[in-house]
């Protein structure tokens, strides 16, 4: 655990969807340096029981903590709902962030018109309730609809993004918001930005599309300021560690950050 400011930030996922959160917080505080963990292995967290998420999630912050990490980022909707006090509670005293949260406050400055909101996410998130208790906790008077998407990860895993069969899966699931006069939907899972161009031409116009990625980066900065750790010089770095498939994971990190991923290791954090 480390209280330095040159210290990295950790990240961690299921897989690439975390890597929208890298790519927020690289852009807002370039000189910071990052270790990502992406659990290719056992993707995708979705459809597994709390129990095991927990599991999963406290082993990679067991990995994080040993990298000397002075914060630790949740970029995951589905451990943030099941494991994040857990998280919390093993990486005392450096700061711990969901995406939660976050997600669910920009969502709420986005829907002052009807006070809906619109939720699509795994169904581990979908079912624990999560951004339902969140957004009424900070607004008891909004209206949360939400909607399991559970093909949503694999697709994104495989590259899938805009094919026919994306589209056609799309299409089933947001199906459901088509009557609901949503002011917003959160894409409640770090892989789904990469569906968001897609998306966007599927519902209304008038509907905001909140990708979480950037509120989590604003509050990372702001924490690590608060905190006089954040780092404002020299050159930022992000090394990636995978649980397996690096070929596919590097093929799929690259084209998404735009940029090489030079720095990826294959390794066994059970």
């Amino acid at each position: 655990m480390s209280t330095s400011e040159k210290a990295p930030i950790g990240v961690f996922d299921s897989g690439i969807g975390g890597l929208t959160v890298v790519k927020s917080i690289m852009a807002r505080m370039p000189e910071e340096r990052i270790v990502y963990f992406g659990d290719t292995a056992r993707v995708p967290y979705g459809i597994k029981s709390p129990e095991t998420v927990k599991e999963y999630a406290l082993q990679i912050t067991d990995f994080l903590l040993k990298r000397d990490v002075k914060m630790i980022v949740i970029a995951c909707n589905t451990v943030s709902a099941a494991a994040e006090n857990d998280v919390r509670a093993k990486a005392s005293p450096i700061p711990v962030i969901g995406v939660v949260e976050a997600g669910a406050r920009v969502a709420i400055d986005h829907s002052t018109r009807n006070r809906l909101v619109g939720v699509i996410g795994t169904l581990a998130t979908v079912n624990s309730g999560t951004y339902e208790s969140s957004i009424k906790a900070i607004d008891p008077g909004m209206r949360v609809f939400s909607k399991s998407c559970p093909m949503l990860v694999p697709l994104a895993e495989e590259g899938w993004i805009d094919n026919d069969v994306a589209m056609l899966t799309l299409k089933h699931y947001l199906n459901d918001f088509q009557d609901k006069n949503l002011d917003s939907l959160i894409l409640g899972c770090t892989h789904y930005p990469l569906f968001k161009d897609s998306i966007r031409t599927l519902l209304p116009a008038s509907v905001d599309i909140i990708d979480s990625a950037d509120a989590v980066a604003k509050l990372v900065d702001d924490t690590l300021r608060s905190q006089n750790l954040r780092n404002t010089a020299g050159k930022g770095s992000l090394d990636c560690f995978v649980s397996d498939k690096p070929q596919r994971f590097q093929l799929l990190a690259e084209r998404f950050l735009g940029r090489n991923v030079n720095q990826l290791e294959v390794v066994n954090v059970a």
